[in-house]
Order: C-alpha cells, then sequence, then structure tokens
C-alpha cells in the first residue's frame, strides 16, 4: 500500500494508540469526578494541557479541548460572533476557506451578520492589502486558514496578523488544522487571537482537537451543559484521546525537526516526476506552499473519482478534493477560486504526503497513475 491521503487523514503513531488504550484501560473515570481514580483522570488532562500548551508556546489556561477541527472552527466563528454582535455583525474571511468555516459563515449570514468572502490570486493567497481593505468599524472576526487543505498554499498570518493588531476590537481566528507539524507559526508572535488544531492530522486519534483561545477573548459557548473546559465547552472530556494527542504532537514535532527537509526534498522530486507526465497540469504553487499538498488536474475525459478508484486497484491511495467535500463530486471551489477554470477544477486531483513517505515510493505510484490515465482514456475514447 502507497498511502498519499494524509490531508485527509494520517495513520496514527503507534504509541499514540499505546496510550490511549493504557488511559482509556486504567483510567477510564469521569475527570470531574471527586473520587480518587477521577481525580487520576483529571490530573492527566491537566497534564497533557500544559505539554500541548508548552509546544504550542501559549497558556495552559488557553487551551479549549474539542472533538476536533470542525467543532473548534464552529466554536471560533459562532463564538465570536454571538459574544461581540452589539460591537459589530461583520466577518472577513476567504473563498477558499474548509467547509467548516465556510458553513457557519453561511449560517451566520442567515442570522443578519454580513461575511465578506476574499478573493485569491492564481496561487490561491489572499492578499494582506485586501483585508484591510474590507475591513470596517463593525467588523468582528477575520477567519484565515494557515494552509489551504487542497493545494498547499500557505497564507500570509504574520503579516495580517501584523495589519489586525491596529485593530483591538477584531479578532484574528486561523484554522491551523493542515500547517501543524509542517509549517512553523509562533501564534502570539502573528497576533492570533483562536486557532484551530485536529488530532488526527497530526498521526492522533480522531476524536480529539482543541482551540486556542487567547487570554482575554471571550466567546459564547456553542455546548452547554456541566461546564468542563472552564465553561466554554460542556461535556465529559475524552482524556484518553487527549492525552493521546498530546503524545502525537510532541512526536510529530519531533518529526518536522529531523525529517523536514527530507520531505521537502520528497515533494520536490514528486512535483518534477508528475510534471513530465503529458496528461497533468500542477496546481499546487512552486513557492510559499507547505511541503505534503501536492494538487494537479487530469486531461478531459478523465473523471477524478474513477481515477482515485483505478489507482486504488494497485493499492495506491490519493483523493479529489477536500475529504469532506470529495463525495459531492462538485468543482473545486479552491481551484475556481484560483481562476484555473471550471473544467480544471473538476478534475483536481490531491496527493498528500507524511513523514513516514519515502522517495522509494515515487516510482511505482507514477507508473501506476501513467498506466491508470491510459486505461481510463482509452475507456473515454
Amino acid at each position: 500500500m502507497i498511502y498519499l491521503d494524509n490531508s485527509a487523514t494520517t495513520k496514527p503513531f503507534p504509541e499514540v494508540v499505546d496510550s490511549f488504550v493504557a488511559v482509556a484501560t486504567n483510567y477510564f473515570a469521569n475527570p470531574s469526578s471527586l473520587h480518587g481514580l477521577g481525580m487520576k483522570a483529571e490530573r492527566l488532562l491537566a497534564q497533557a494541557r500544559e505539554q500541548i500548551a508548552a509546544m504550542l508556546r501559549v497558556k495552559p489556561n488557553e487551551i479549549v479541548f474539542t472533538s476536533g477541527g470542525t467543532e473548534a472552527n464552529n466554536f471560533a466563528i459562532k463564538g465570536v460572533a454571538w459574544q461581540y454582535q452589539r460591537r459589530g455583525r461583520h466577518i472577513i474571511t476567504t473563498e477558499i476557506e474548509h467547509p467548516s468555516v465556510a458553513e457557519p459563515c453561511r449560517q451566520l449570514e442567515e442570522l443578519g451578520f454580513e461575511v465578506t468572502y476574499l478573493p485569491v490570486d492564481r496561487e490561491g493567497r489572499v492578499s494582506v492589502e485586501q483585508v484591510e481593505r474590507a475591513l470596517r468599524d463593525d467588523t468582528i472576526l477575520v477567519s484565515v486558514m494557515h494552509v489551504n487543505n487542497e493545494v498547499g498554499t500557505v497564507q500570509p498570518i504574520e503579516e495580517i496578523g501584523a495589519l489586525l493588531a491596529r485593530y483591538p476590537k477584531t479578532l484574528f481566528h486561523v484554522d491551523r488544522v493542515q500547517g501543524i507539524s509542517k509549517v512553523p507559526l509562533d501564534l502570539k508572535q502573528a497576533g492570533v487571537d483562536l486557532c484551530t488544531i485536529s488530532a488526527h492530522k497530526f498521526h492522533g486519534l480522531r476524536g480529539a482537537g482543541l482551540l486556542y483561545v487567547r487570554e482575554g477573548v471571550r466567546l459564547a459557548p456553542l455546548i452547554a451543559g456541566g461546564g468542563q473546559e472552564r465553561q466554554l465547552r460542556s461535556g465529559t472530556e475524552n482524556v484518553a484521546a487527549i492525552v493521546a494527542m498530546a503524545k502525537a504532537l510532541r512526536l510529530a514535532l519531533e518529526r518536522y525537526e529531523r525529517d523536514i527537509g527530507r520531505l521537502q526534498a520528497l515533494k520536490d522530486e514528486w512535483l518534477e516526476a508528475l510534471s513530465a507526465i503529458p496528461d497533468i497540469e500542477i496546481n499546487t504553487p512552486r513557492d510559499g506552499a507547505a511541503p505534503h499538498i501536492i494538487n494537479f488536474s487530469l486531461k478531459r475525459g478523465v473523471k477524478p473519482e474513477v481515477f482515485v478508484h483505478e489507482l486504488e486497484k494497485s493499492g495506491i491511495y490519493v483523493s479529489t478534493t477536500s475529504a469532506c467535500s470529495s463525495k459531492k463530486k462538485a468543482p473545486s471551489k479552491t481551484l475556481l477560486a484560483m481562476g484555473l477554470g471550471e473544467g480544471r477544477a473538476e478534475r483536481g486531483i490531491r496527493i498528500s504526503l507524511s513523514f513516514d513517505n519515502s522517495q522509494e515510493e515515487i516510482a511505482p505510484a507514477v507508473a501506476a497513475i501513467k498506466q491508470a490515465i491510459k486505461t481510463l482514456s482509452e475507456v473515454t475514447e
């Protein structure tokens, strides 16, 4: 098997699975319980919070655990909107955000909020000048993803943060789900107020994520109940998955320090090999992109969903658009926003690497890609 769909989800580290099993088996009590077993679970939870905060260079009380990236994005956007609606009802985001940002914005529009969706350039990047022009007195939130999940473009987060430092009434949310452990970002230096992270994107387990909430920022809770997570996110904490997330983040950041150069070189080799195939057009920008995402479009007549299944016959796993949108068979909104045209947007394929991928996989995978294109082209002719 050659797994090239790591932006959809990563394979958990074995140590992470072991950690989850150990905590789930031995420290299964509710961390809110007063008895000794509950207190042990609570200590594990606090320890994981401290470890994660240290790795992100933030304070432990700025970490709110969630069920994953989608909940954290919804919490950031709706929580700000409901908390600060008397200050203003205008939000700024981009045309290429993940559905877990775009859809909450659409919902807020139905409730009377106004959302500005900023365009991107040919490389999928928003400009700081566009953000500045869109700012208004009633703008309460700017939400921009760190790394685009389809083409890998890195957004100018530090520059946007520097701009928004002059607008203290406007909060800055960053969806860092695709960037964590692949592209560095200092949340404090970048002026980020809210940041989303999801464990299963860095070899943790599904069902665990977090929202960084800068000290001083207030949010209206989405989930009311027993008041866990400092009254911000009620519900019994998934201690085992959270402890496993802390371990996954530590291991992933260690892999970054050791292997980021190798991963970038691997991506460059993939781009060179794919660029030599006449029936492929590369969509990922050559510069200013994450080291693990490659997006390309197939020639006319080859349906991407059929291509994915054809590759699967050879034990090679890729995807079309984001995993959340791949079954809808709609054109990639990111490729459309980049101005690449509807045809190219309909035929997009994403390869996404992890530190576990190797150079030895390239030749057989590229051979399978060429054969799949040839086979499917003959079928459509």
